[in-house]
């Protein structure tokens, strides 16, 4: 496993294969291996002739854990994507994110764009501009004592994947409640790379898919047809898109 130390912070990542380089940022309550390396993301785009590199956000999988929700936020952990990129001496990637991932990549976008050549926007919709929710059925559902003592069905699909991913629930917790800085569609406007924007058809936590892609010049929007938020991020429809959009904007 490799890691590296950047302001206070173990960031774990995974260096694979060689070629063009793209930057995998997973989802809330997954990391590296359960959101792109058991999907087959990572073989797919290896066979695809580009080198893949994918890290475990701070409080997921084996990169430092804070309880602190100051100590989280789509801006900070987007600087711990950029300190990767810094680390393996990276001057420009293509980006794709998923879900919480989404959020982080369009940061990274915004505040560096010299650093990304283009960028995938998984399971996040509209939901980029006006959130997602209230965070704290997900927090509390992390938090319980059992699964059964959650309520919320949300927090309970959120608190399952969280024990099969052997996360640690506090640190979620902690992440989930952190300042939700906004993007707003000015924001979203001022990006100028190629993005495909990619959400299940059932998707009911994602956001309009159309709406984000409207604000964004030039973007695409690509369908994942019958799949929900929690299983899109593996669908063979989203990974030949994704293949496709990378070739033709090559």
């Amino acid at each position: 496993m490799l890691k590296f130390s950047g302001d206070g912070v173990d960031i774990a990542y995974l260096d694979e294969g060689e070629g063009e380089p793209i930057l995998l940022i997973h989802g809330f309550a997954s990391n590296k291996t359960v959101n792109w390396a058991y999907p087959g993301w990572v073989d797919l785009l290896r066979k695809d002739g580009r080198r893949i590199i994918a890290l475990d956000n701070r409080g997921h999988g084996d990169s430092s854990k804070f309880y602190d929700p100051a100590d989280y936020g789509a801006p900070i952990m987007a600087e711990d994507a950029r300190r990767l990129l810094d680390h393996l001496g990276l001057d420009q990637v293509d980006v794709m994110g998923y879900s919480m991932g989404a959020r982080i990549s369009a940061f990274l976008t915004l505040n560096h764009p010299q650093r990304v050549r283009r960028a995938i926007f998984g399971g996040l919709g509209y939901g980029m501009v006006n959130g997602v929710g209230d965070p704290e059925p997900l927090a509390c559902g992390l938090e319980a004592d059992s699964l059964a003592d959650v309520p919320d069905r949300t927090g309970r699909a959120f608190r399952a994947f969280a024990e099969q991913t052997k996360s640690d629930r506090k640190a979620l917790a902690a992440c989930i409640r952190s300042s939700r800085q906004k993007i707003t569609e000015e924001d979203v406007a001022r990006i100028r790379r190629p993005v495909l924007v990619a959400v299940g058809t059932k998707d009911d936590i994602a956001g309009s898919p159309e709406d984000l892609a409207a604000l964004i010049p030039g973007a695409r929007v690509l369908d994942i047809p019958g799949r929900d938020h929690m299983v899109a991020v593996g669908d063979k429809v989203f990974k030949q898109g994704v293949l496709d959009f990378l070739a033709e904007t090559d």
